[in-house]
């Protein structure tokens, strides 16, 4: 008899794992305590694929002999501790998917960076004409693709929910751009347990597969000298000169490793700032390990599009430039947002803070923030670490509220910058819906 798979959450990563599931033979049961969202919904239906929505029936989910959870849903959740209790195995959609192909896997993780970087890497092998998928954290779910057709290349955007509940996940490529503080309310407010969910992504990993990381992060440096790993080592840095890896020679971004060499002027990348000088020199390793050509790199690099919702600029309003970061969900992304813009700045922020240190800070809002709005239902933990620092400090409800509030409170020649360092669901959908109604509420002024 077939095996029986019960997946939790009927999302993007719920419906791609069903899909995959069913084709593989499983009996699959979907089960989400949410209401569904039409196009997965009607995907389910069509495929003949039994699904609850609104609850989860305990029975069926603990007759199941696998269970996959939806990174959204937490440990803590009474359904998910009834299966622990009853031994049955739990995996994440990625540990899933990877068994069913074996295409060349790029894994792409880190606080920060990695859906830049992730695109980026895409792009250029897309450009080199290469048979290859973008899965994962951004777009679609890496079990939905797996189940659509064979690809050559997966590039994997992977965050630490999705890493958690990989057992066997082994990709040929692993990038760790950064790990700081983030998402610590799942991590029972413990720093290591989040370091050790970024790690998960080298577990498997053997001496013929390449970890591409950033030198200059410490904790990663840190992390990699206690567990000494034995995959083959590219460090990216922009303060040290590096022989194997990529590294900065004054305004001369190089890359040099597996006896090749690769160098252009940082003056022709498409994406400006030192954070995307690092996503750049991850993607550019990535794609040399590739055997990409070196012109095929080059113009990648310098003619990639940019992301959505990050520093993504949408339109100048009677002189105030409004710039959509609603993808910086945390405080350092929020950072490097800050840190790359010349002009002073309406800072709009909030949502649902998760445990922020906001002391990082202090210094950039000090020297360029000149009000801020606040977006979510709780701001007091906004308005104790800034407070004296900042001369106007405003609450509001809606974007369209901030929105006007932002541009009533901005000058000529300043820049309105929605980066919230927070994650969206108190009041939207997610941050893409955060980022579009940002846009849509710009545009309406």
């Amino acid at each position: 008899m077939p095996e029986k798979i019960a997946i939790l959450g009927a999302g993007e990563s719920g419906t791609g794992t069903a899909l995959l599931a069913a084709m593989q033979g499983y009996r699959v049961w979907v089960s989400d305590q949410g209401t569904l969202r039409d196009r997965y919904r009607k995907m389910l239906i069509e495929n003949d694929i039994p699904f609850e929505e609104g609850k989860h029936t305990s029975g069926k989910i603990l007759d199941a002999d696998l269970v996959m959870k939806s990174p959204g849903i937490p440990d803590s959740a009474e359904i998910v501790q009834k299966i622990r209790a009853k031994g049955i195995p739990v995996v994440s959609e990625i540990e899933f998917a990877a068994r069913f192909t074996d295409a060349t896997l790029i894994g792409i993780t880190g606080s920060n960076g990695k859906t830049t970087t992730t695109c980026l890497t895409w792009h250029i092998l897309n450009k080199a004409g290469l048979n290859v998928a973008l899965a994962g954290n951004v777009g679609r779910s890496f079990a939905g693709l797996v189940a659509e057709k064979a690809c050559d290349y997966y590039v994997i955007e992977l965050s630490s929910f999705q890493l958690d509940d990989t057992f066997h996940f082994r990709p040929h490529l692993a990038v760790i751009m950064n790990i700081t503080p983030d998402h610590l309310d799942r991590y029972g407010y413990n720093m290591q347990h989040y370091i050790d969910s970024k790690f998960r992504i080298i577990r498997n990993q053997s001496s013929s597969d390449h970890l591409i990381y950033c030198l200059d992060d410490p904790v990663i440096r840190k992390e990699l000298e206690t567990r000494k790993p034995n995959m083959q080592m590219h460090p990216f840095s922009v303060r040290e000169r590096l022989e194997n890896g990529a590294w900065l020679d004054e305004d001369i971004l190089r890359i040099s490793n597996l006896n090749q060499s690769f160098d252009m002027t940082i003056h022709d990348l498409a994406l400006m700032g030192q954070h995307n000088v690092y996503n750049s020199m991850a993607a550019g390793i990535a794609a040399q390990i590739l055997n990409i050509r070196k012109e095929t790199i080059r113009e990648s690099l310098s003619d990639f599009q940019g992301v959505e919702h990050r520093l993504e600029k949408v339109i100048s309003v009677h002189g105030i430039e409004f710039i959509n970061d609603s993808k910086a969900t945390n405080v350092n992304s929020t950072w490097y947002a800050l840190e790359s813009i010349s002009t002073p700045v309406v800072w709009i922020t909030g949502g649902v803070d998760k445990g922020n240190d906001y002391a990082p800070l202090k210094d950039l809002v000090k020297e360029k923030v000149r009000a801020i709005v606040c977006l979510g239902k709780d701001n007091s933990s906004i308005h104790r670490a800034f407070e004296g620092l900042v001369p106007t400090i405003v609450d509001t409800s809606s974007m369209q509220e901030a929105v006007q509030a932002a541009y009533y409170l901005a000058h000529k020649e300043e820049t309105v910058l929605l980066s919230p360092a927070c994650a969206s669901f108190d009041l939207f959908e997610n941050y893409e819906d955060r980022g579009r109604q940002f846009k849509q509420a710009v545009r309406n002024l």
